[in-house]
């Protein structure tokens, strides 16, 4: 039953994947909503250019799951809330799994789950929680074939930055990723690499495991087209980005153009003119 419901996820011609995250506003973060204040709208927005599929929350998955029609995104259902991202850290941190992941899932009709698995400096026992998020949610996944997404995430030190920093350490990142997998993966969500023409070797780690790269940061369309290229070519099976289609000025463009990269091979400095217009 997995296979039936990885099969809504990838596109059929290029069996690649192309996700966009909507589900930032689960973790109470105010910078996190921009572009979003208005959901319905941005999901609307999002399904009309059509990318494979669009991570949402349990509560805001009704936005895309009652739109009328069989041609809409499939649903990835984001799965945990973590309270990690902020400028200043909490005195004590947190990462919840809902309680009866699956069937929440199974009861909203989605494609696959996604969950977090954090290394942060300083802070193992959100570590420990994620990991125990993981144990708990793989045994309900495989009973009632719910694929499950990890996503491995390599955080800077919060005083470098501050909330939700990649650190793109290839170093880093392989372990993490392996872990991942191990732990049952069936899709793995990983951070982009410092030096991209590195990536292969965090594709190479996970196997026979997809490997979606997430966005990061928000950067310039340039960067982000470019560095999509990029990654394609060093074998990602797919992305999952949010704020860099979500706050650019025109999502539904950057939407289309990064799915030219994705399921046709198209080039960054080609598909830049669909932003222009």
């Amino acid at each position: 039953m997995k296979e039936y419901r990885l099969k809504r996820l990838f596109n059929e011609k290029s069996n690649k994947c192309f996700d966009v995250a909507i589900d930032h506003g689960f973790f109470n973060e105010y910078s996190f909503l921009q572009g979003i204040e208005n959901i319905e709208k941005a999901v609307r927005v999002v399904v009309e250019a059509n990318p494979d599929a669009i991570q949402l929350s349990i509560g805001n998955a009704h936005y895309l799951q009652s739109i009328p029609g069989k041609k809409k995104p499939a649903l990835v259902l984001r799965t945990d809330v973590a309270n990690v991202y902020g400028m200043v850290l909490p005195r004590t941190l947190f990462s919840r799994v809902i309680e009866e992941t699956v069937l929440q899932a199974v009861r909203v009709d989605a494609a696959c789950m996604c969950i977090n698995l954090f290394q942060i400096p300083g802070e193992p026992e959100v570590t420990d929680q994620c990991i125990q998020n993981i144990l708990k949610v793989k045994p309900e996944s495989d009973k009632y074939g719910m694929p499950l997404m990890i996503e491995p995430l390599v955080f800077r030190p919060n005083q470098e930055k501050g909330g939700y920093m990649v650190d793109g350490d290839l170093k880093k990142i392989m372990p993490l990723v392996r872990q991942a997998c191990e732990l049952g993966a069936d899709i793995i969500k990983a951070d982009p690499t410092d030096n991209v023409s590195e990536y292969h070797k965090v594709i190479e780690v996970a196997g026979r495991v997809p490997v979606l790269v997430r966005g990061g940061g928000k950067a310039s369309d340039e960067e982000i087209l470019t560095r999509t290229e990029n990654l394609m070519l060093q074998g990602a099976s797919g992305i999952v980005y949010g704020r860099n289609i979500i706050q650019h000025e025109n999502p539904a463009a950057m939407v289309r153009a990064l799915m030219a990269i994705v399921h046709e091979g198209a080039k960054a400095n080609d598909v830049i003119k669909m932003l222009k217009k």
